[in-house]
C-alpha cells in the first residue's frame, strides 16, 4: 500500500472512528460496554417492573424499584472518586462488574419485592460506578481530542438501548420470566471483569489525600431518595413538602461543600462565579428538562390513540435525536462548540415548549398531520441536548485540576442522575396539579399536557443561560 494509500486509511484526529483503532478499541470496548449494562438494564427494568408485580406482589413498593436504583448508582459514580486510597481505576471496574452480577442475581431469585429492591440497589452500585468509570479513564485513554468523541459514543449507546431493552425486557414479560431479563446480562459483566485488568491500562492515582465527605454524601442520597419518592406519592402536598425537604437538603450539601476541607465535588463546582459550577448547572438543568418525557407515551396514548407498543418507540425519538445530535456536533472545536452548547439548549427549551401545543390536543382518530409535529418536537428534544452535552463533558475535564478529575468525573452521572430525580418529580406536581388525576381523562390530560411542557421548558432557560457564561472558558 503507498504512502497515500496508508494516510487516507487512518481517521483524521477528530473522527469518531478513531476510538476504534487498534490502540484504542480495547478501552473503547470495555468503557462502552459499562456504559452499555447500565443503559440497557434501565429499560429492561421499565418492560418487566408490571410483570415482577403480577407475579410476586409488592405493588405499594413499585415505585422504589427505580428509586432505589438511582440513588444506589449516585453512590455507586461517588465510590469511583472517593475509593480507597490504593484501589486502582481497574480494579474498581472489576468491583463494579460483580458487584452488578450479584445485584442481578438477588434479582432474579427474590422471592419477594423487598428482596428486589436489594438486588436492583445492588445492581446501582455497579452500574453507577461502570458509567462514572467511562468518564474517569477518558483522559487515560484517549488524546483530548477524542474526549468529545468518547461521549458521543456513550450518548449513542443509550439511543440504541432505547430499542435493545424493551425489546429485550418483552421476550421476558410473562408469568416468571422477568427473571431471565435480570440474568440475561450477568455473563456480559462476568466477561467485563475478567477482561478488565488485562484490556484497560493501570493508572496512576493522582487524588490528593483527603478524608471521605460523609455529611455531604448522605445529604445527597437523602435528596436523591425523597424527590424519587415524591416522583411516587399522588397527593400533591406531599409530593411538594417532599420536594421541598429534598430542595433544602441539597443547599444544605452546597453549603457544607462551600465551607469543608473535605469535598465531594472539585474546587469551584458550588461557586457560580467559577466556571465548572454552570457547566454542572447546564447539566442538571437540561437534564431536568429532559425526563418530561416520562409522560409522554400516557398522552400519545389518550390523546392521540396511539397503541402502546407504538408510543414506547415514538418516544424513543428523543433518544435518537440525541444520538444524531451527538454525532453532528462531535467534531466542532473552540468556538463553535461552545456555540452547539447554547444553541443546542435553546434547541431543547424551545422543543419542549412546543409539545404544550403539539402533544396537547384531541386527536383520537391519530390523525398524522397532528402527530408528526409532536415526533418532531420529541425528537428536537433530545437533539437539543446531545448538540451541546459532549462538549459539557469534555469541558469538566479541562477544567479542573489532574488531582480533581476523579471528582469532576463522577460528578457527571451524578448531576444527570439528579437531574433526572428532580425532573421527574417536578413533572408529576405539575401533572398532577394541572389535572391529570382530577378531572382527568381527555380535559385532565389536554391542561397537563399544556402546563407540563410549558412549564418543563423554563429549566431549560436556565440551562441557555448558565451556557452562555461558558464563553472564554477552556473547551
Amino acid at each position: 500500500m503507498s504512502n497515500i494509500d496508508q494516510t487516507a486509511a487512518i481517521p483524521n484526529a477528530s473522527s469518531i472512528s478513531r476510538l476504534f483503532l487498534p490502540e484504542h478499541l480495547p478501552a473503547t470496548l470495555m468503557l462502552a460496554g459499562g456504559v452499555t449494562l447500565y443503559a440497557v438494564e434501565s429499560y429492561i427494568m421499565a418492560t418487566i417492573a408490571p410483570s415482577i408485580v403480577r407475579d410476586i406482589g409488592g405493588l405499594a413498593l413499585f415505585s422504589w424499584v427505580t428509586s432505589l436504583f438511582v440513588a444506589a448508582a449516585v453512590l455507586g459514580s461517588i465510590f469511583v472518586a472517593m475509593r480507597p486510597r490504593g484501589i486502582g481505576l481497574r480494579s474498581v471496574y472489576v468491583i463494579a462488574a460483580l458487584v452488578f452480577g450479584v445485584g442481578s442475581l438477588i434479582a432474579a431469585a427474590a422471592p419477594s419485592m423487598p428482596v428486589v429492591l436489594i438486588g436492583r440497589a445492588v445492581q446501582g452500585l455497579g452500574t453507577g460506578a461502570l458509567a462514572a468509570l467511562g468518564y474517569a479513564f477518558i483522559r487515560f485513554v484517549y488524546p483530548e481530542p477524542l474526549w468529545p468523541k468518547a461521549s458521543t459514543l456513550y450518548a449513542a449507546i443509550w439511543g440504541v438501548a432505547t430499542v435493545i431493552g424493551p425489546t429485550l425486557g418483552g421476550f421476558f414479560s410473562s408469568g416468571h420470566a422477568w427473571r431471565y431479563a435480570f440474568i440475561v446480562l450477568v455473563p456480559l459483566g462476568l466477561l467485563m471483569a475478567f477482561l478488565a485488568p488485562r484490556l484497560l491500562p493501570e493508572v496512576e492515582d493522582d487524588r490528593e489525600q483527603e478524608k471521605t465527605p460523609i455529611a455531604q454524601i448522605g445529604l445527597l442520597l437523602a435528596a436523591v431518595l425523597m424527590v424519587s419518592a415524591a416522583g411516587a406519592i399522588e397527593t400533591t402536598g406531599a409530593k411538594a413538602a417532599l420536594i421541598a425537604a429534598s430542595v433544602i437538603a441539597v443547599a444544605t450539601m452546597l453549603l457544607i461543600e462551600r465551607k469543608s476541607p473535605n469535598r465531594l465535588l472539585p474546587s469551584g463546582a458550588v461557586s457560580l462565579s467559577k466556571p465548572i459550577s454552570r457547566v454542572y448547572l447546564a447539566m442538571f438543568a437540561m437534564t431536568v428538562v429532559l425526563v418530561s418525557d416520562v409522560f409522554i407515551p400516557y398522552f400519545l396514548q389518550t390523546l392521540h390513540g396511539v397503541a402502546p407498543l407504538a408510543s414506547g418507540y415514538l418516544v424513543a425519538l428523543v433518544a435518537l435525536g440525541w444520538t444524531f445530535a451527538a454525532f453532528l456536533s462531535g467534531s466542532l472545536t473552540g468556538r463553535r462548540a461552545y456555540a452547539a452548547i447554547v444553541i443546542g439548549a435553546l434547541i431543547e427549551a424551545a422543543a419542549t415548549a412546543s409539545l404544550a401545543i403539539f402533544l396537547a390536543s384531541d386527536n383520537s382518530e391519530a390523525h398524522m398531520l397532528v402527530i408528526l409535529p409532536a415526533a418532531i418536537g420529541m425528537f428536537m428534544m433530545g437533539f437539543g441536548i446531545g448538540l451541546g452535552w459532549a462538549h459539557l463533558v469534555a469541558m469538566v475535564l479541562k477544567l479542573v485540576a489532574d488531582n480533581e478529575k476523579d471528582k469532576a468525573s463522577a460528578a457527571i452521572p451524578t448531576m444527570s442522575s439528579l437531574g433526572g430525580a428532580f425532573g421527574a418529580a417536578f413533572a408529576g406536581v405539575i401533572a398532577n396539579g394541572a389535572g391529570l388525576v382530577d378531572p382527568g381523562g381527555i380535559a385532565g390530560a389536554l391542561s397537563a399536557a399544556h402546563w407540563l411542557y410549558l412549564l418543563m421548558a423554563l429549566p431549560g432557560i436556565v440551562a441557555v443561560a448558565a451556557a452562555m457564561t461558558l464563553r472564554g472558558s477552556r473547551n
